[in-house]
């Protein structure tokens, strides 16, 4: 598990996800990138799957992304923390890991969830992130390269300073 400041749509990876809005259709942000990037195809396929109920995940093909495989997750509109966004955000991660570990990937990437438009705040967010990653890849014994792809340097210290800190507990 580590954290890079990248562009999601660049990575070569088994997997990228999407911090998607529930339609999966596109929008602004790291979806409307992700779609772009990935071509018209992926908005056909995603209109199949009919939507995504919050905290759930959907794996789609990756079309024209260097990533082979797209898994879509929904997060949750942050409204002052007492509205279950916590658990929600952790779903979107251990959803988004359980699909990877059915279809065997071994490489995905995650945007910083939730942290755009639904104005979840990133400290919150990052915490969610590391600490339900680092139980489901423990719990699980699921082996996976796991990407935290950070916008901007501040992202990318907060991930960087989580993992450091989880994984220097773990040695403990």
């Amino acid at each position: 598990m580590r954290a890079e400041i990248n562009d999601i749509t660049k990575l070569a990876v088994d997997a990228i996800v999407n911090a998607a809005n529930w339609t999966l259709l596109g929008g602004g942000g790291v979806d409307g990138a992700i779609h772009y990037a990935a071509g018209p195809e992926l908005r056909e396929e995603c209109r199949l799957l009919g939507g995504c109920e919050v905290g759930e995940a959907k794996l789609t093909r990756g079309y024209k992304l260097p990533a082979r495989y797209v898994i879509h997750t929904v997060g949750p509109a942050w409204h002052g923390g007492n509205d279950g966004e916590p658990e929600l955000l952790a779903r979107c991660y251990t959803s988004s890991l359980e699909i990877a570990r059915q279809h065997e990937l071994r490489s995905l990437a995650f945007p910083c969830i939730s942290t755009g438009v639904h104005g979840y705040p990133a400290q919150a967010a990052a915490e969610v992130a590391v600490s339900a990653v680092s139980k489901h890849l423990a719990t699980s014994r699921y082996e996976c390269d796991v990407i935290f792809c950070c916008f901007g340097f501040e992202e990318y210290q907060t991930y960087s300073r989580l993992i450091a800190k989880g994984a220097s507990a773990a040695g403990a």
